[in-house]
């Protein structure tokens, strides 16, 4: 029988380990193509994806049931990639810029050849996309990659990030036309 979240957590807390594992195995897949794409390294964003399931093994007795349960463990994996990112310290590529505006970095990278004719065909296609997507900040691809890989409304996509309505709806309209533009680069 195929349970819903809330059946899965009230049995769970009622000491029914397995339907944690059900639980689990719902989300997985999700959670770790979320994490990848907010971190954009396999081996990390499967230790972010551990992190992201022992948290809530720790506080699913804590989750308001009144609320969704997706829109819970997202948030949960968009805090544990900050978590991440902000020990790794990274640089953003935007960090090179100097006070006019200019990348330094940018400025030295060898233009890439013309693209080749078979981008047309489909796998093409999809490389381009997913070039043009990694530009965007991560920001403007989590709303993206929400909206259309895991298919998450607005609202779920703002509850999740923890973000009002009107920046998710704003922000998802700015992430189109900056993928636009990127594309345009293209000549696509």
């Amino acid at each position: 029988m195929n349970f819903s979240d809330p059946e899965l957590i009230a049995q769970y807390l009622k000491g029914d380990i397995l339907s944690l594992e059900t639980l689990i195995q719902r989300y997985l897949g999700q959670i770790y193509s979320f994490t990848r794409r907010f971190v954009g390294n396999p081996e990390e964003a499967e230790d972010i994806t551990q992190e992201v399931f022992v948290r809530i093994w720790r506080n699913l007795k804590k989750f308001d049931q009144q609320k969704s349960f997706k829109t819970w463990i997202f948030s949960i994996a968009k805090n544990a990639c900050i978590d991440f990112l902000k020990k790794k310290k990274t640089l953003s590529f935007s960090e090179f810029e100097n006070e006019s505006g200019e990348n330094i970095i940018a400025e030295t990278l060898a233009d890439p050849a013309p693209l080749p004719q078979e981008l047309l065909e489909q796998k093409g296609l999809a490389d381009l996309l997913a070039g043009a997507l990694e530009k965007l900040s991560p920001k403007y691809r989590m709303v993206l990659f929400l909206r259309y890989n895991d298919h998450f409304s607005f609202q779920e996509i703002a509850d999740s990030l923890n973000e009002s309505l009107d920046t998710i709806r704003s922000r998802h309209y700015r992430a189109l036309f900056l993928l636009r533009d990127l594309l345009k680069e293209k000549n696509f």
